[in-house]
Formats: C-alpha cells, structure tokens, sequence
C-alpha cells in the first residue's frame, strides 16, 4: 500500500482544485505567563512572537497546494491589510487567487493568543459580503470551473456561499466532482453535490441524534438519497470516519496517536480527499489517505497542514 501511496503523491501536481468559500486570515500570537492581570482574574501574556496563516477556505487551498496539487482559490477579502496579508500567502504557496476585494468589508480574522503551548483567548473579526460583490464572485466562478477537475465549497457560514446551489447546478453540469464541508441547519442547499463531509455535530443538527449504529446508517442514508449525492462522509474524531455510498459503507479507524489541536483538521481531509480524486484514486482508498492526513494533522498546533512525505510514511 505505501509503494501505491507514494506513487500517487508523487503526481498529485496533476490534480487540478478549485477551492470557493469563505476566506480568512489566521493570526497567532504566541508569549509567557508569568502572572495575573490585577486589572481582573485573568492571565497576562507577554507577547514574543506572531505568526499569520491561511485560514478558512484559504487553509484549504493551503492544503491542496502542499500536497502539490495545481490549487486555485476563489472567495472574498476586504480592501486593507488583513487582505493582502492573504494575497501574500497565497503567492508564496504558488496558490492562484481569484479573490474579491469588498470595500465595504474587513477581512475574517481569527486572532488566537497562545500561552503554555495553550489557546487562551479567541478573537473574531467579520463581516458578511456585499451583494454586489457576492454576484461578481458568482459570474467569475461561472468562468473559472470548466479549468478544474474537482471543486472544493467550503461553507463556515460567513455569507461568502450564499450562491452554493447555483455553483453545485453549474458543476454538475460540466461533470466535474464537487466536495462540499457543509455548514447550518439546511443541507437542501447542497443538492446535487458529489459528496458532503460534515462531522457529527454537523450530522446532528440536520438528522438529529441517533441511539445505534444501524440507525445512524439508515439516517444518513436517507439523507444522502434525498441530496442526490454520490457519497456522505461523516467524520467521528475519535472513531474515525464513516463513508455512506449507495452499495456500501465503510468504516476507517482513527489514526491520531495525540490529539493536540482539532482547528483545521476538516480542512486537511477534505482538501486531501479532492486531491487524491483529481489523480484518479477510487474514493475508498481516498478517503483512507484523507484520513491518514486528518489523523496526522490534529497532531499539531493550530491550523496545520500535511506533507506528501509524511502521508508516505
């Protein structure tokens, strides 16, 4: 299997990715503990060092690119400098961007302060795109999926996807795979897809809750029916992951040895499923590797990403 696995990483600069969703930018900043603010019960961090990464739809496409897939990025970013710290990256990555700046937003930022190798605090900056800018990303990504094989929509419910079944409609018409990490209480949107992988409190909030194994197959196999999809997987944390398909589910154990930081780890498998589909992988030996990577991920400090030569091992 590792002879088969090595091979087939060592052409995923053939898979061809688009990547459409909504785009952030991760900032870390990292210092000591030594005491407790007397202002109020809470630490006070001296900060030593900051670190900025890709995060969102973005940390996808980061995904894609390191496992050398040819990665295109589609999404919204404000006009300022949270923007084109994301423009940045991408173009250190080789990542083509296709981003719209909005002037009448700012940039999703998610600053983490990290204490102790701990995350202490979390803070958000967002805002929902405009329509006008909502419909010009629609028309470009309109121009743009024909050059692709396998689409990625990566949905966290941030506005930038609110046109998600028109993409679907589109894709499915040029036949092309189309992976969906959905978002919210209604997945109709996501009709016609190829695939969903929502985790289990995803699962939960659409089907509701399940008491046995059979019941969660016959939920999730109703729902994958009623979407018209090829696949559903359900990722599980530490029971690994659960593939739905029409003659079959699967079951992958899994494989994290330390769980260190979750943040990401959906990124990395489904950027890593559509990489290992744009070479020509059968998707249960896919979404094996997917889940190889999500395993190897968790395993590292915020939103991480995984190399060919650790998925060789």
């Amino acid at each position: 299997m590792a002879t088969t696995l090595s091979a087939t990483l060592t052409a995923t600069n053939k898979a061809r990715i688009l990547i459409v969703g909504d785009v952030m930018l991760d900032r870390y900043w990292f210092g000591e503990v030594n005491r407790i603010s007397p202002e109020a019960p809470v630490p006070i961090v001296r900060v030593e060092r900051r670190e900025e990464r890709l995060g969102g739809a973005a940390n996808v496409a980061r995904n894609a690119a390191t496992l050398g897939a040819n990665t295109g990025l589609l999404g919204v970013i404000g006009a300022d400098e949270a923007g084109s710290a994301v423009e940045g990256l991408l173009t250190e990555l080789g990542i083509d961007s296709y981003l719209n700046r909005d002037p009448a937003i700012s940039t999703i930022i998610k600053l983490r302060v990290i204490g102790r190798q701990q995350q202490l605090v979390r803070v958000d900056f967002e805002d929902a795109p405009t329509d006008t800018v909502l419909r010009d990303k629609l028309t470009q990504y309109n121009a743009l999926v024909s050059n692709y094989d396998v689409i990625i929509l990566s949905d966290y419910a941030k506005g930038s996807l609110v046109n998600v079944a028109d993409m679907i409609s589109v894709g499915r018409k040029l036949g092309k795979r189309i992976l969906v990490d959905p978002k919210g209480d209604d997945f109709s949107r996501y009709k016609g897809a190829s695939m969903l992988t929502p985790n289990r409190s995803e699962l939960i909030r659409i089907v509701g809750n399940w008491k046995t194994e059979e019941e969660l197959t016959a939920k999730a196999q109703n729902l994958r029916k009623a979407l018209e999809l090829e696949a559903l997987l359900l990722t599980r944390s530490e029971e690994g992951m659960t593939l739905y398909l029409e003659s079959e589910v699967l079951n992958f154990p899994a494989v994290a040895r330390e769980v260190f930081d979750v943040s990401g780890a959906g990124d990395t498998v489904i950027a890593t499923l559509a990489v290992m589909l744009g070479n020509g992988v059968a998707l249960p030996e896919a979404v094996r590797i997917a889940n190889l990577a999500g395993g190897i991920v968790v395993g590292k400090l915020g939103t991480a990403t995984v190399t060919r030569e650790e998925l060789s091992l």
